[in-house]
């Protein structure tokens, strides 16, 4: 199966810190891919390069063939830092007013993917009373439900229980199964071992192992 995303010899350093250090990869369509590191180890900068948000200093990155472009994104579903919701809305309204900026999607769509999730569309409870596996669930389904090919998740079990840990799994496996290709960074290999088809470690802005 060829790569939906090509990564080749990329550099990005500021001021005297290398964060990506002639970083080399390819991420094939229909799975999902862990990244591992500690903190600081380059995950979370290259995320932002792979999806546009920061510019590579040296290097190209491919999305299904064609070369990302600074600030602008590929079609990708993005969580790399806290999703900001309005905390005294439902998950729907919430995502009924993002979903308005592009005015891509249906209101029965929202729904649609709120269900997906496991979050009820009827809800209406406000944002601020979600648990944090609510939470994160409303965050994915903000990513999702604009059906991207990709998706890219920065450290999903932060802060999650065990019962929210395994919801979020579940959740990152029919993904899988629809045929999204999904990426994840997380500093605890645990976390993923369950989960990954591929598994890439980094340390210090570069590749120690491919798994």
């Amino acid at each position: 199966m060829s790569a939906v995303i090509s990564v080749k010899n990329v550099t990005k350093r500021f001021r005297e810190v290398t964060a990506l250090d002639n970083v080399s990869v390819e991420f094939e369509a229909g799975k999902i891919h862990g990244v591992i590191g500690r903190n600081g180890s380059g995950k979370s900068v290259l995320f932002k390069c792979i999806t546009g948000f920061m510019r590579p200093d040296s290097g190209e990155i491919f999305v299904n063939g064609a070369p990302v472009k600074p600030l602008r994104p590929a079609e990708i579903g993005i969580i790399i830092e806290h999703p900001g919701f309005i905390s005294n809305l439902s998950g729907y309204t919430n995502l009924r007013y993002l979903a308005g900026i592009r005015r891509k999607i249906s209101k029965e769509k929202i729904r649609e993917t709120l269900r997906f999730v496991g979050l009820d569309p009827d809800e209406k409870k406000a944002v601020r009373k979600y648990s944090m596996g609510m939470r994160q669930r409303l965050g994915i389904a903000q990513a999702i439900m604009e059906d991207p090919p990709i998706l890219i998740i920065d450290e999903p079990m932060n802060g999650l229980d065990k019962h929210g840990v395994s919801e979020v799994r579940e959740l990152l496996k029919k993904l899988r199964d629809k045929g999204t290709t999904v990426l994840i960074a997380s500093h605890f290999a645990g976390d993923i071992d369950e989960l990954c088809d591929t598994v890439i470690e980094m340390e210090a802005g570069r590749m120690t192992r491919i798994l």
